[in-house]
Protein backbone atom coordinates (compact mmCIF):
# COMPACT_ATOMS: atom_id res chain seq x y z
CA UNK A 1 0.00 0.00 0.00
CA UNK A 2 1.14 3.89 -0.74
CA UNK A 3 -0.04 6.52 1.33
CA UNK A 4 -0.56 9.89 -0.72
CA UNK A 5 1.03 12.93 1.54
CA UNK A 6 -0.66 15.40 -0.38
CA UNK A 7 -4.00 16.18 -2.16
CA UNK A 8 -3.24 15.60 -5.31
CA UNK A 9 -5.51 19.06 -6.42
CA UNK A 10 -4.35 21.72 -3.95
CA UNK A 11 -1.24 19.66 -2.33
CA UNK A 12 -2.35 20.04 1.38
CA UNK A 13 -0.71 18.21 3.63
CA UNK A 14 -3.88 17.99 5.85
CA UNK A 15 -6.74 15.61 5.35
CA UNK A 16 -9.41 13.54 7.26
CA UNK A 17 -11.24 10.23 7.22
CA UNK A 18 -14.46 10.52 5.24
CA UNK A 19 -15.22 7.13 4.67
CA UNK A 20 -14.63 3.43 4.88
CA UNK A 21 -15.37 1.73 2.09
CA UNK A 22 -15.40 -2.14 0.67
CA UNK A 23 -14.47 -3.76 -2.45
CA UNK A 24 -17.70 -5.52 -2.94
CA UNK A 25 -16.53 -6.23 -6.71
CA UNK A 26 -12.80 -8.40 -6.10
CA UNK A 27 -11.05 -8.21 -2.87
CA UNK A 28 -13.92 -7.20 -0.08
CA UNK A 29 -11.04 -5.31 1.51
CA UNK A 30 -11.77 -2.12 3.35
CA UNK A 31 -10.26 1.04 2.24
CA UNK A 32 -10.42 4.50 3.46
CA UNK A 33 -11.58 7.61 1.61
CA UNK A 34 -9.91 11.06 2.97
CA UNK A 35 -10.99 14.22 2.35
CA UNK A 36 -8.50 17.30 2.11
CA UNK A 37 -8.96 20.15 5.00
CA UNK A 38 -8.02 23.09 2.55
CA UNK A 39 -9.91 22.28 -0.74
CA UNK A 40 -12.57 19.39 0.14
CA UNK A 41 -10.90 16.67 -2.13
CA UNK A 42 -11.77 12.89 -1.58
CA UNK A 43 -9.54 10.23 -2.52
CA UNK A 44 -8.86 7.03 -1.52
CA UNK A 45 -6.15 7.35 0.75
CA UNK A 46 -3.95 4.71 1.65
CA UNK A 47 -4.14 3.04 -2.23
CA UNK A 48 -2.61 -0.33 -3.39
CA UNK A 49 0.81 0.41 -5.02
CA UNK A 50 0.73 1.41 -8.63
CA UNK A 51 2.02 -1.80 -9.52
CA UNK A 52 -0.79 -4.26 -7.88
CA UNK A 53 -3.85 -2.03 -8.92
CA UNK A 54 -4.35 -4.29 -12.06
CA UNK A 55 -5.52 -7.58 -9.91
CA UNK A 56 -8.01 -5.36 -8.26
CA UNK A 57 -9.61 -5.05 -12.08
CA UNK A 58 -9.68 -9.17 -12.61
CA UNK A 59 -13.73 -9.77 -12.46
CA UNK A 60 -16.31 -10.20 -14.86
CA UNK A 61 -18.32 -7.91 -12.59
CA UNK A 62 -16.66 -5.25 -13.91
CA UNK A 63 -18.31 -4.71 -16.63
CA UNK A 64 -16.17 -1.55 -18.19
CA UNK A 65 -13.83 -4.02 -19.16
CA UNK A 66 -16.40 -7.11 -20.01
CA UNK A 67 -19.13 -7.27 -22.87
CA UNK A 68 -20.68 -10.02 -20.90
CA UNK A 69 -24.74 -10.05 -20.78
CA UNK A 70 -24.86 -12.38 -17.80
CA UNK A 71 -27.72 -10.96 -14.84
CA UNK A 72 -29.87 -8.10 -15.24
CA UNK A 73 -27.41 -4.89 -14.75
CA UNK A 74 -24.59 -6.52 -17.01
CA UNK A 75 -27.46 -6.58 -19.78
CA UNK A 76 -29.14 -2.77 -18.77
CA UNK A 77 -25.48 -2.32 -19.17
CA UNK A 78 -25.17 -3.41 -22.64
CA UNK A 79 -28.69 -2.12 -23.95
CA UNK A 80 -27.64 1.29 -22.58
CA UNK A 81 -24.23 1.45 -24.17
CA UNK A 82 -25.23 1.04 -27.36
CA UNK A 83 -27.88 4.40 -27.22
CA UNK A 84 -25.00 6.53 -25.25
CA UNK A 85 -22.44 5.40 -27.81
CA UNK A 86 -24.08 7.02 -30.66
CA UNK A 87 -24.97 10.09 -28.32
CA UNK A 88 -20.90 10.62 -27.56
CA UNK A 89 -20.20 10.24 -31.73
CA UNK A 90 -22.84 13.17 -32.05
CA UNK A 91 -21.29 14.92 -29.33
CA UNK A 92 -18.06 15.57 -30.35
CA UNK A 93 -19.49 15.46 -34.34
CA UNK A 94 -21.00 19.26 -32.70
CA UNK A 95 -17.29 20.24 -32.46
CA UNK A 96 -15.62 18.28 -35.59
CA UNK A 97 -17.06 16.71 -38.39
CA UNK A 98 -13.78 14.17 -38.60
CA UNK A 99 -10.30 14.63 -37.50
CA UNK A 100 -8.35 12.94 -34.27
CA UNK A 101 -9.03 10.75 -31.54
CA UNK A 102 -7.20 9.45 -28.57
CA UNK A 103 -9.55 7.90 -26.40
CA UNK A 104 -7.89 6.41 -23.05
CA UNK A 105 -8.69 3.91 -21.13
CA UNK A 106 -10.61 2.73 -24.39
CA UNK A 107 -11.71 -1.16 -22.76
CA UNK A 108 -12.77 -3.13 -25.28
CA UNK A 109 -12.83 -0.56 -27.87
CA UNK A 110 -16.81 0.19 -28.96
CA UNK A 111 -16.63 4.25 -28.37
CA UNK A 112 -13.48 4.00 -30.72
CA UNK A 113 -15.19 1.51 -33.39
CA UNK A 114 -17.58 3.62 -33.54
CA UNK A 115 -15.36 6.55 -34.42
CA UNK A 116 -13.57 4.76 -36.89
CA UNK A 117 -17.54 4.44 -38.65
CA UNK A 118 -18.30 7.59 -38.64
CA UNK A 119 -14.14 8.01 -40.61
CA UNK A 120 -12.29 9.28 -37.27
CA UNK A 121 -8.86 8.77 -37.19
CA UNK A 122 -8.61 6.91 -34.21
CA UNK A 123 -6.04 5.68 -31.32
CA UNK A 124 -6.93 3.66 -28.25
CA UNK A 125 -5.14 3.68 -25.19
CA UNK A 126 -5.92 0.79 -22.25
CA UNK A 127 -3.42 -1.06 -19.97
CA UNK A 128 -5.46 -3.87 -19.44
CA UNK A 129 -4.45 -6.44 -22.08
CA UNK A 130 -6.96 -8.73 -22.32
CA UNK A 131 -9.42 -5.71 -23.28
CA UNK A 132 -6.66 -4.31 -25.70
CA UNK A 133 -6.53 -7.82 -27.18
CA UNK A 134 -10.33 -7.68 -27.99
CA UNK A 135 -10.80 -4.63 -29.02
CA UNK A 136 -8.16 -5.34 -31.72
CA UNK A 137 -9.16 -8.61 -32.48
CA UNK A 138 -13.06 -7.87 -32.82
CA UNK A 139 -12.22 -4.39 -34.79
CA UNK A 140 -9.19 -3.88 -35.70
CA UNK A 141 -8.32 -1.30 -34.29
CA UNK A 142 -4.72 0.42 -33.18
CA UNK A 143 -5.25 -0.17 -29.26
CA UNK A 144 -1.73 0.47 -27.53
CA UNK A 145 -0.53 -0.02 -24.08
CA UNK A 146 -0.52 2.71 -21.75
CA UNK A 147 3.59 3.38 -21.51
CA UNK A 148 3.22 4.23 -25.53
CA UNK A 149 1.31 7.66 -24.27
CA UNK A 150 4.58 9.44 -23.93
CA UNK A 151 5.93 8.16 -27.81
CA UNK A 152 2.80 10.07 -29.31
CA UNK A 153 3.71 13.39 -30.65
CA UNK A 154 2.74 16.85 -29.70
CA UNK A 155 -0.31 18.66 -30.14
CA UNK A 156 -1.94 15.79 -32.14
CA UNK A 157 -5.77 15.16 -31.19
CA UNK A 158 -8.80 16.93 -31.94
CA UNK A 159 -10.16 15.03 -29.64
CA UNK A 160 -8.89 13.45 -26.26
CA UNK A 161 -11.58 11.30 -24.47
CA UNK A 162 -11.36 9.74 -20.70
CA UNK A 163 -14.93 8.29 -20.41
CA UNK A 164 -15.13 7.00 -16.49
CA UNK A 165 -11.42 6.71 -16.60
CA UNK A 166 -9.57 9.77 -14.89
CA UNK A 167 -10.34 8.72 -11.10
CA UNK A 168 -8.34 5.55 -11.88
CA UNK A 169 -4.80 7.06 -12.61
CA UNK A 170 -2.13 7.13 -10.30
CA UNK A 171 -0.31 10.14 -11.11
CA UNK A 172 -3.23 12.35 -11.79
CA UNK A 173 -1.42 15.57 -12.38
CA UNK A 174 1.16 13.73 -14.67
CA UNK A 175 -1.66 12.48 -16.78
CA UNK A 176 -3.82 15.94 -16.66
CA UNK A 177 -0.54 17.57 -18.36
CA UNK A 178 -0.08 14.48 -20.70
CA UNK A 179 -3.44 15.72 -21.76
CA UNK A 180 -1.87 19.50 -22.13
CA UNK A 181 0.65 18.13 -24.25
CA UNK A 182 -1.23 16.24 -26.78
CA UNK A 183 -4.15 18.00 -27.46
CA UNK A 184 -4.29 20.70 -30.47
CA UNK A 185 -4.49 24.13 -29.43
CA UNK A 186 -8.18 24.30 -30.76
CA UNK A 187 -9.37 20.84 -29.19
CA UNK A 188 -11.12 19.05 -26.91
CA UNK A 189 -10.64 17.19 -23.85
CA UNK A 190 -13.44 15.06 -22.34
CA UNK A 191 -13.65 13.57 -19.30
CA UNK A 192 -16.74 11.84 -17.64
CA UNK A 193 -16.55 11.14 -14.38
CA UNK A 194 -18.74 10.49 -11.28
CA UNK A 195 -19.79 12.80 -8.98
CA UNK A 196 -19.54 12.26 -5.36
CA UNK A 197 -21.57 15.45 -4.60
CA UNK A 198 -24.80 13.69 -6.63
CA UNK A 199 -28.13 12.83 -4.51
CA UNK A 200 -27.61 8.97 -4.82
CA UNK A 201 -24.31 9.38 -3.62
CA UNK A 202 -25.96 10.78 -0.84
CA UNK A 203 -28.42 7.96 -0.65
CA UNK A 204 -26.46 5.31 -0.29
CA UNK A 205 -23.06 7.20 1.25
CA UNK A 206 -20.47 4.50 1.93
CA UNK A 207 -22.56 1.96 -0.51
CA UNK A 208 -22.50 3.67 -3.00
CA UNK A 209 -21.07 1.62 -5.87
CA UNK A 210 -19.44 4.58 -7.67
CA UNK A 211 -16.83 5.22 -4.66
CA UNK A 212 -15.61 1.72 -6.47
CA UNK A 213 -12.49 1.54 -3.85
CA UNK A 214 -9.69 0.47 -4.75
CA UNK A 215 -10.46 0.99 -9.29
CA UNK A 216 -11.15 4.85 -7.92
CA UNK A 217 -8.54 6.24 -6.58
CA UNK A 218 -10.36 10.00 -6.83
CA UNK A 219 -13.65 11.07 -6.33
CA UNK A 220 -14.63 14.30 -8.18
CA UNK A 221 -17.37 16.82 -7.41
CA UNK A 222 -17.42 19.34 -9.93
CA UNK A 223 -15.51 21.73 -8.12
CA UNK A 224 -12.70 19.64 -8.29
CA UNK A 225 -12.74 19.00 -11.87
CA UNK A 226 -12.61 22.90 -12.11
CA UNK A 227 -9.80 23.50 -9.74
CA UNK A 228 -7.58 20.41 -11.00
CA UNK A 229 -7.85 21.74 -15.00
CA UNK A 230 -7.35 25.45 -13.81
CA UNK A 231 -4.10 24.35 -11.87
CA UNK A 232 -2.69 23.03 -15.47
CA UNK A 233 -3.98 25.91 -17.17
CA UNK A 234 -6.74 24.40 -18.83
CA UNK A 235 -10.69 25.58 -18.45
CA UNK A 236 -13.90 23.80 -18.27
CA UNK A 237 -16.54 25.31 -20.55
CA UNK A 238 -19.41 23.25 -20.73
CA UNK A 239 -21.07 20.38 -18.72
CA UNK A 240 -23.13 17.90 -19.24
CA UNK A 241 -25.15 15.14 -18.13
CA UNK A 242 -25.01 10.96 -18.23
CA UNK A 243 -28.77 10.44 -17.17
CA UNK A 244 -28.53 6.65 -17.06
CA UNK A 245 -25.98 7.00 -15.00
CA UNK A 246 -28.00 7.60 -11.61
CA UNK A 247 -30.19 4.76 -12.37
CA UNK A 248 -27.31 2.17 -13.37
CA UNK A 249 -25.31 3.37 -9.61
CA UNK A 250 -28.22 2.53 -7.97
CA UNK A 251 -28.98 -0.87 -9.16
CA UNK A 252 -25.55 -1.33 -7.81
CA UNK A 253 -25.37 0.51 -4.87
CA UNK A 254 -28.78 -1.57 -3.90
CA UNK A 255 -27.31 -4.87 -4.22
CA UNK A 256 -24.38 -4.07 -2.47
CA UNK A 257 -26.74 -2.87 0.40
CA UNK A 258 -29.35 -5.79 0.60
CA UNK A 259 -27.95 -8.10 -2.01
CA UNK A 260 -31.01 -8.10 -4.66
CA UNK A 261 -30.91 -5.29 -7.52
CA UNK A 262 -34.08 -3.90 -6.18
CA UNK A 263 -35.76 -2.57 -9.48
CA UNK A 264 -38.46 -0.46 -8.20
CA UNK A 265 -36.06 1.24 -5.25
CA UNK A 266 -33.14 1.71 -7.04
CA UNK A 267 -35.09 3.18 -10.35
CA UNK A 268 -36.35 5.78 -7.60
CA UNK A 269 -33.56 6.83 -6.30
CA UNK A 270 -31.71 7.19 -9.63
CA UNK A 271 -34.90 9.35 -10.63
CA UNK A 272 -34.82 11.26 -7.04
CA UNK A 273 -31.23 12.19 -8.12
CA UNK A 274 -31.80 13.14 -11.87
CA UNK A 275 -34.75 15.56 -10.39
CA UNK A 276 -32.29 16.29 -7.81
CA UNK A 277 -29.54 17.48 -10.61
CA UNK A 278 -32.34 19.25 -12.36
CA UNK A 279 -32.90 21.69 -9.67
CA UNK A 280 -29.67 22.63 -8.79
CA UNK A 281 -28.02 21.92 -12.24
CA UNK A 282 -24.80 20.45 -11.11
CA UNK A 283 -25.34 17.17 -8.88
CA UNK A 284 -25.82 14.54 -11.63
CA UNK A 285 -24.45 10.99 -10.56
CA UNK A 286 -21.71 11.15 -13.33
CA UNK A 287 -21.31 14.55 -15.88
CA UNK A 288 -19.44 14.87 -18.61
CA UNK A 289 -16.49 18.15 -18.71
CA UNK A 290 -15.47 19.55 -22.00
CA UNK A 291 -12.37 21.32 -21.51
CA UNK A 292 -10.37 23.31 -23.18
CA UNK A 293 -6.77 25.44 -23.15
CA UNK A 294 -7.16 28.80 -21.68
Amino acid sequence: MEKLEQCPVCNSIRNKPFLACVDHTVSRETFQIVECESCGFKFTNPRPEEKDLGKYYKSEDYVSHSNTKKGFINSTYQSVRKYTLLKKLQLISKYFKTGNILDIGCGTGEFLNTCKSAKWNTIGIEPDSDARQMAIKNYGLDVRDEGELKNLSDASFDIISMWHVLEHVPKLNERVEELKRLIKPNGIIIIAVPNCNSLDAKIYKEQWAAYDVPRHLYHFTPKDVDSLFQKHDLKVFKVLPMVFDSFYVSMLSEKIKTGKTNILRSTWNGLLSNLSAIKSGKTYSSQIYLISKK
